[in-house]
């Protein structure tokens, strides 16, 4: 490595750095902080003031551009799901079908599935007070707090693997629009990768770290349902239809030339922003019925669904602007390098990195964005399947979730578990949706 290189890696670093210390110490805003640090990369890297705040904004603006509109159509979605108790009936009726015995693996299933519109945070709050009813409810002898947190584990697994590693999730879908990976193949991918996952870190993991553990009263707080909810098929087919539509764009290239030229549309409907757009439109008189004309109703669901969009989009916009900063500075040339060394495995070299990352913000969602923009060039150059090294960031941006993480307090909050016992249940259970999503998709880059 030479002399720059060396100043450039330290630079990242450091920017970085004082990005963690100014959120953890000085309590700032992940936005603020990430941008203070992207400036700071670039100037210790030798790039011109002028130069660090082109890139800044070319940063911040294209990830705003291409995900803004994902980010707020999933939410709305979300709000829907929530409003009209749809996604909370399913739940129930999950659980309620699967008895006392099967109820960890009911939990587990009922979050891949809604998890697929929702954001984690959404899906948290939404799930996690009906599965902590349930579990108030279990027998007396199903083990106490252990028996408990056996069935709200495996949801938080579901959660976070589909958050991970399958689209229309803007972290994996930032990192398929960075990469040129094909959309289709990476959500068939990410479910391939992600049922193993889920089993492992989900109800299997949760029988080796629950015992043990005492639980207080969770800080629940979660608006009522505006009306009863819908019917269930109607509940499901909304939360499929956006996942259905991605997946249709690419059956044109399956069929003969002829017949793909007619059916040229589905490639049109897979597009993220207009699947959701059009989920959005069908769910609101399929979710609410008449109720969907009500003023009211609909300020509320807007309402909800905005409250985190500023802080979500502002933070993703920032680490675009911290990826901007470090690509234009050469770090993704410089990965390229190493990668063409054959020092390491680009999926497993994608992995170190956005495990580093996820570890320095606490953010999955600035750890893919990061990764995957220093990653263009190392992909470009190895020839690797696009789509393996898009779920081998995001399988790294979710490794050890600690105390720079939202998620983190979230959960505890949530669970009711102490620091140390959030430590023993969370951030393990992230730790092995992250190792052995990595297993996973190396298996599955050498079998398919």
């Amino acid at each position: 490595m030479t002399p720059e290189d060396i100043r450039l890696i330290l630079s990242a670093v450091f920017g970085i750095g004082l990005s963690v210390v100014l959120i953890v110490k000085g309590r700032l805003h992940p936005f603020i902080a990430l941008l203070c640090g992207a400036f700071v990369a670039g100037l210790c890297v030798g790039m011109s003031p002028l130069a660090t705040a082109a890139a800044v904004q070319k940063g911040g603006g294209d990830i705003l551009g291409g995900t803004g509109l994902v980010v707020a159509l999933g939410l709305s979605l979300g709000a829907m799901l929530q409003l009209s108790d749809g996604a909370a009936s399913l739940a129930r009726a999950g659980l309620k079908l699967a008895g006392n015995a099967g109820a960890p693996w009911a939990s587990l299933l009922v979050a891949l599935v809604i998890g697929l519109p929702l954001f984690f945070e959404t899906g948290l709050v939404l799930l996690l007070p009906i599965l902590a009813t349930a579990a108030a409810n279990l027998p007396e002898d199903r083990n106490g707090d252990a028996g408990k947190l056996r069935l709200m584990l495996p949801a938080l697994a579901g959660l976070s693997v589909v958050h991970a590693l399958v689209p229309p999730h803007p972290g994996p879908l930032l990192a398929v629009t960075s990469l040129n990976a094909n959309l289709g193949r990476t959500i068939l991918y990410g479910v391939i990768v992600a049922i193993p996952t889920a089993i492992i870190a989900g109800p299997l993991l949760s029988r080796f770290t629950s015992p043990g553990i005492t639980l207080t009263a969770p800080s629940i707080e979660l608006g009522a349902p505006l009306q009863a909810a819908p019917p269930q098929g109607v509940s499901l087919a909304v939360i499929l239809m956006p996942v259905v539509l991605i997946a249709a764009g690419q059956i044109p290239a399956l069929l003969p030339a002829g017949a793909a030229a007619s059916a040229s549309w589905l490639t049109f409907a897979s597009n993220p922003v207009f699947a959701l757009l059009l989920t959005n439109l069908v769910a609101l008189p399929l979710l609410f019925g008449r109720r969907v004309r009500d003023a009211s109703v609909q300020a509320t669901i807007w309402a909800e669904a905005m409250k985190p969009a500023g802080t979500i989009l502002l933070s993703i916009g920032a680490g675009g602007a911290l990826k901007q900063v470090l690509v234009s500075a050469g770090l993704s040339d410089l990965l390229a390098r190493v990668a063409a060394g054959g020092a390491l495995s680009p999926i497993v070299l994608a992995w170190l990195v956005a495990v580093g990352i996820r570890l320095a913000t606490g953010s999955a969602t600035v750890a893919t964005i990061t990764t995957a923009g220093i990653m263009t060039g190392v992909v470009a150059s190895s020839g690797t399947s696009p789509e393996w090294v898009v779920l081998a960031i995001g399988a790294g941006s979710v490794f050890f979730s600690h105390v720079n993480d939202p998620g983190f307090w979230l959960v505890k909050g949530y669970l009711g578990t102490s620091t140390t016992d959030t430590f023993r249940t969370w951030s393990v259970l992230e730790t092995v949706v992250s190792v052995v999503g990595l297993v996973c998709v190396l298996g599955g880059s050498y079998l398919l």
